[in-house]
Order: C-alpha cells, then structure tokens, then sequence
C-alpha cells in the first residue's frame, strides 16, 4: 500500500515539472515569469477600443492650476505624495492642483470622478512654467460653437452633438466616459439620468395642469411628472407676476398627513424627500419672468392618509407657496419612455 502512496506522488511532481516546463517554453527567452506583458495563468489583453486615455496636465510649486469640471467633483484620488489637491472653497466643480515638492521627476497620476457619472484622468508632470493653469473640462453633453464655449443644449447643431459626444480618437471612448453608477441613483447610469432630466427640460410638455399654487403675485406650478426605472421627476415651473424679483431659498419634498388635526394630535413625524440631482435649478426669478426646474427623486408611493406636499421658500422675505400631490397623481405619472431622447 505505501509503495503505492509513493508512486502515485511521484507521478504527480514529474507531471506537474513537465507542465511548468512547458509553459516555460512558451515565453520568450529571459522573459520573467511575472511583470509586463504575461500574467501567470490564463489573460486577455484589454483591447484597445476599451482604453479611457488621460489626459496630460503640468503642474508647479508656485502656481495653482484649477480644473472646472461640468458637474460637481465627488471623488478625487493622488497616487503621490508630490501632489496636493482640493475643491476650491464654495465651488463644488473646481479642483485645485499644485505640486507639493519643487522639480519632482517621476510622472504621476490623477483621477476624478464627478457627479454626473464623469470619469477623468490625467498624466501629471512637473513643469516649472505650466501652459495652461486654468482648464475647463468639456461636458460631452454641452455643446460648443466653433469658438469653443458651451453654448447649451438647446443650440447646438445635430452634427455637432455628435462630434462632441464621440472622442477623437479612432476607436476609443469618450474621455470622460460616464459609465460610472451611484448607490442613490440605483441601475441607472448618472449621464442617462441628466440627459432625461434635460430632455423634460427641453421638451416643456404640459401635462399636469390641476396642481399649483398661486399668492403673493407668484405662481408655483407642477408641469409635468415623469417615471422612469426606480425614479420620478417633477417638472415645476415658478411664475413672477409682480415688479419685485424673487429670490429662492429653497424647495422642500414632504410625506405629511392628508388630514392637519390628525397630524396634531398624534404628533406624527413628517418625511422630508431629498431630490437626488436637479436641472436648472433657479436661485433668482426677475420680475414679470418665469423659471422651471427638473427635479429627480427616488421612487415612492403615498397611503391613502399621506400626501406630498412642495413647498417653494424666498430667501429673506415671506413669500412662501406650497402645492399638494396624491397617490392618485403619482399614478399618473407619464413613462420617460415616451419622450425621444436626444443628446
């Protein structure tokens, strides 16, 4: 029985030599086993079409460079000690970056991903002159005229649209390839989500016309309601009829009880919603002007003794105006299937 046990063991080490051996031959002569090229067990290299290219950026020990993203920054990664980086104070789409030791050798790296599900990365060298220290970076869904400056979604050339959203490079994606999904957001991407809150926008189709609130010379109305994969979007639009501009504080998203004695009486707790991404969203309305916003929410149902109230804030005065929706309306809500998305 041993003399068997040893056998069989000792076949196993001569094949397992020969196999080692083999695959040894494979490689080219005096090629390490590890490292470059060749992996240890079965790879495939990344093909070429699937490669985000960084971009390349020089920075300086005495100077600042900024970097404006389209979209508020929310994560930014340094792999070396040789660089310090931080969002400008009170802008929460410009990045500061500058060298934290003079004349550094060794090229390093930069990522930032921002919330509209934007990824960019740069190469990062030492200059002590860099070309360019203020560098706004191009949304792929904001559209430039020949001179190069955004000139919005709504004026750009079809051509256009689709010059700017395709990368230069043969084969490759997008610099900013928005590919990147956030928890809140759940399996929707963060782009296609901006691109419907923007399509609403664009298309301004009235079809809620029962819920609103009008006092004080202002009107606050619900223009549209929209659903799509786990999220609904309220389209409101906010009307000054007055010669007094209006200045907005905030918009409020609150679950509260349908019937004001009962909630009294019991003290039950309101549910504050918080939007999860907003388009145009208006800070100052002139007087004898109106402004509209897209505000995009998670997906949520009311019990028959709740209701959702809207509450629109004027940031230092009284004028405050509030609008009511139901389970009944939420129903309603039009499939963002039915609008042609366009880019």
């Amino acid at each position: 029985m041993k003399k068997w046990i040893l056998s069989a063991v000792l076949l196993t080490t001569i094949g397992a030599t020969a196999l080692a051996q083999d695959t040894t031959a494979t490689l080219p002569a005096g090629h390490p086993l590890s490292g470059g090229a060749f992996y240890r067990g079965m790879s495939k290299a990344i093909p070429e079409g699937r490669v985000v290219l960084p971009y390349g950026l020089e920075v300086t020990f005495e100077k600042t460079v900024h970097l404006i993203f389209p979209s508020a920054i929310r994560y930014v990664d340094l792999e070396s000690n040789n660089l310090i980086a931080g969002k400008a104070e009170d802008a929460e789409n410009v990045l500061r970056v500058k060298a934290a030791v003079r004349n550094f050798e060794t090229e390093t790296n930069l990522s930032v991903i921002c919330e509209d599900g934007s990824f960019y990365s740069y190469n990062v060298k030492y200059a002590e002159e860099p070309e360019k220290l203020n560098v706004e970076m191009k949304d792929f869904l904001c559209q430039r005229g020949q001179s190069g400056a955004c000139s919005g979604y709504a004026e750009c050339s079809q051509d256009r649209r689709e010059a700017q959203f395709l990368y230069s490079g043969e084969g490759r994606l997008p610099s900013n390839r928005a590919d990147i999904y956030f928890k809140e957001l759940g399996n929707e991407s963060p782009v296609l989500v901006k691109l419907m809150m923007q399509t609403i926008y664009k298309h301004n189709k009235r079809t809620v016309k029962h819920i609103g609130a009008r006092h004080f010379g202002m009107q606050f109305l619900l223009r549209g309601l929209y659903a799509h994969n786990g999220l609904l979007f309220f389209h409101v639009v906010i009307g000054n009829q007055t010669n007094m501009p209006c200045s907005v504080d905030f918009i409020t998203f609150k679950v509260v009880d349908v019937d004001k004695k009962v909630a009294k009486r019991t003290a039950i707790q309101e549910q504050v919603l918080q939007p999860l991404r907003a388009c145009h969203q208006v800070a100052w309305i002139r007087g004898k002007t109106s402004e509209r916003t897209v505000f995009a929410l998670e997906q949520f149902s009311l019990p028959e003794d709740k209701q959702l109230e809207v509450t629109l804030y004027e940031r230092n005065g009284g004028r405050t105006l509030t609008f009511r929706v139901q389970q009944e309306d939420l129903l309603r809500a039009e499939r963002i299937d039915n609008l042609k998305l366009r880019w």
